[in-house]
């Protein structure tokens, strides 16, 4: 199922206090049967700030959901930084992209690009701008100049396995350090599902990031 990736205004916060060591500490995938998220994508802090205070409920856990209260635990944690010269893709004539894809230019010029509209490359190389921000139009593609270098945060996709018969319902996932206290639990970032989504009678529950997005990708300026 795709999704769609929200990052919390606090996770910066969390990590400047000292609260969130992604490689080592319990860092968990909680599944929301609804989310209001109203303001608390910028004010959120702490899990007791989405699901104690109701704007988040969790999934129905137990039984044959295959969902256990409180969320899964991440397995295979990476955190990669790749300055934008050894950046592995580079931008092709003719070539269809889609909105997220991050390339360089086949002549490395020190910055990656990232497709901010989707669409099908032009026939020749396009004038790349060198200023953080600024597009340029190739074909039917607009590229973005991102960064100097990329940082991505990836782990193997959560999963779930209902029963059979047994059905498993949720709109979101909720990342998040467990410290086994909501209210000193930092939240990340959370993934809209674009609706609510449903597995059951012995099917998998795996939403699942494009596989060059990783669970997060920032730039470096």
């Amino acid at each position: 199922m795709a999704v769609t990736v929200f990052v919390y205004g606090k996770l910066l916060q969390s990590l400047w206090e000292g609260r969130i060591n992604f490689a080592t500490d319990t860092i968990k995938a909680m599944l929301l049967s609804s989310y209001t998220v109203g303001s608390t994508q910028d004010t959120a802090q702490f899990l007791s700030d989405v699901v104690t205070a109701g704007v988040g409920v969790e999934a129905t856990g137990g039984g044959s959901t295959g969902y256990t209260a409180g969320g899964q635990a991440l397995t295979s944690k990476t955190v990669t930084y790749t300055a934008a010269n050894s950046w592995g893709t580079q931008r092709a004539n003719s070539t269809a992209y889609a909105t997220g894809d991050v390339v360089r230019p086949a002549s490395a010029n020190g910055y990656v690009y990232q497709a901010v509209v989707g669409g099908t490359s032009g026939g020749s190389v396009p004038t790349y701008p060198t200023v953080i921000g600024q597009t340029v139009t190739d074909g039917g593609v607009t590229w973005a100049c991102v960064g100097r270098g990329v940082l991505e945060i990836d782990a193997a996709d959560p999963s779930w396995t209902t029963g059979n018969p047994g059905t498993l319902t949720a709109s979101h996932v909720l990342f998040f350090k467990d410290t086994g206290t909501p209210s000193t639990s930092p939240v990340i970032l959370y993934w809209d599902l674009g609706g609510t989504q449903t597995a059951s009678n012995g099917g998998q529950f795996t939403p699942q990031l494009d596989a060059g997005e990783g669970l997060l990708t920032t730039f470096t300026g």
